[in-house]
């Protein structure tokens, strides 16, 4: 069914939009909604060039959706790229049983046959049997705080060939920061980036990223880091991705110590960055 929406990709069931509650039922869309989709079709363009760069195999490629909630974006993924196909399989991860049964139930009423849902938390996701030992692409939109550490232990785990990562409310560092005050630093003007509340979460958000991106680069991954739409739809807008080279950067895995180092950090390396050279 087409719609009149101009926002709305070619291709794209209507039907399905509806039952994301994105379009109404006359096939109208507000700009809550606008704005989510166009978030949406953002990280799809992205994942859709990755699926793209790889090589063909006969079962099609699989894709683990951390933190998936409605799973907005493993419905559209779905109908727009793997459907066509006819192959491939989409994994949604989520901890909230109620929003689980609910995407299962849509996927069978739509027919969506390429997609599975599990009610677990990421961080025990990588040893559920339901789940195949490798997967081709891992995805976490805005995954909250450590969840996304999580999505990137199971994508190691799983030999990811590529991860998609929109990180969201990153706690951890800046709860540290706050605890220690990283005494190394404390009687430098350095000192001034987190004296304030405001100052430390932020401060927190952007080491949480900074130490994620070294540590998939120490673990054999090319990292890019951009925005994902513009700053007006969403402040959470930091887009990680990252391609699997198997080309592990030990200057990475130094810089990451180093910098865990200059902010009173090292208690995290063994608990969000286990495996680095030692």
């Amino acid at each position: 069914m087409k719609s009149t929406e101009p926002d709305i990709r070619p291709g794209q069931s209507t039907e399905l939009l509806k039952e994301l509650h994105i379009l109404t039922r006359d096939g109208k869309m507000n700009q809550d909604s606008r704005r989510k989709l166009k978030q949406v079709y953002h990280l799809y363009q992205f994942i859709e060039k990755l699926l793209l760069e790889m090589p063909a195999s006969a079962d099609g490629p699989t894709l683990a959706d951390h933190g998936a909630g409605k799973s907005y974006l493993g419905f559209i993924l779905h109908d727009l790229y793997f459907k066509p196909l006819g192959r491939g399989h989409i994994y949604g991860i989520e901890t909230r049983g109620e929003l689980v049964q609910r995407s299962r139930e849509l996927a069978q009423r739509l027919g969506f046959e390429g997609m599975s849902f599990l009610n677990i938390a990421a961080a025990d996701a990588a040893d559920a049997e339901a789940l195949p030992e490798r997967f081709d692409v891992v995805t976490a939109l805005h995954a909250c705080d450590t969840a996304t550490d999580d999505a990137i232990a199971f994508g190691l785990r799983k030999q990811a060939r590529c991860m998609v990562l929109v990180p969201c409310c990153q706690a951890e560092v800046a709860s540290c920061l706050r605890q220690d005050k990283a005494l190394s630093l404390a009687r430098t003007p350095l000192a001034e980036l987190w004296r304030h509340p405001l100052h430390t979460r932020e401060m927190g958000s952007q080491l949480t990223n900074v130490l994620r991106c070294l540590y998939l680069e120490a673990q054999g991954y090319q990292v890019t880091v951009t925005e994902l739409v513009g700053w007006e739809h969403s402040m959470k807008n930091e887009l990680i991705l990252a391609r699997r080279t198997g080309q592990a950067k030990r200057s990475a895995a130094e810089r990451l110590r180093a910098v865990l180092a200059q902010f009173g950090l090292q208690g995290l390396e063994a608990l969000r960055y286990p495996g680095l050279p030692a």
